[in-house]
């Protein structure tokens, strides 16, 4: 399966402590970011799954995420995004999207990534002419 989700990435953060209820730490998200983008990645992979049950067994992804281009960097040259925010937390963010969507049974069942990459629009095969990420998810069974 693959599907893009387009907007502003944004990283699955740390969690701030809000206090107790009934034994158990209330925690929020301390990126406000964060769930707009999950919402979008969501909707795009609840489109792209259908009505059919969540992938499951061992999987293998691609992320590919398409972040803005700072206008001081260079015009005439290939540049790499090596700022914030880190791949890893963007990783997370879309992998808890796609688990609230339905399209995977678990994020857990992910063993294996393909690609997973920050990119400019145009500096790239896989980037889009815009922010946002494009995914393929698909069993490993059915890989080869």
């Amino acid at each position: 399966m693959k599907f893009t989700a387009y907007g502003m990435p944004a990283p699955q953060g740390s969690k701030s402590f809000k206090g107790l209820r009934d034994g158990h730490a209330i925690l929020a998200e301390s990126s406000k970011k964060v769930k707009p983008w999950r919402q979008r990645v969501k909707t795009a992979a609840a489109f792209c799954k259908g009505e059919g049950a969540p992938l499951d067994g061992a999987l293998i992804c691609r992320m590919i995420f398409t972040m803005p281009k700072p206008k001081s960097a260079p015009k005439r040259r290939k540049v790499y995004p090596i700022g914030r925010p880190d791949l890893s937390k963007l990783v997370r963010s879309t992998e808890d999207a796609m688990t609230d969507a339905g399209l995977i049974a678990d994020d857990a069942r992910i063993v294996e990534y393909s690609r997973v990459a920050k990119v400019y629009p145009g500096e790239d095969d896989e980037a889009l002419n815009m922010p946002g990420v494009v995914v393929t998810v698909q069993r490993l069974a059915d890989v080869g």
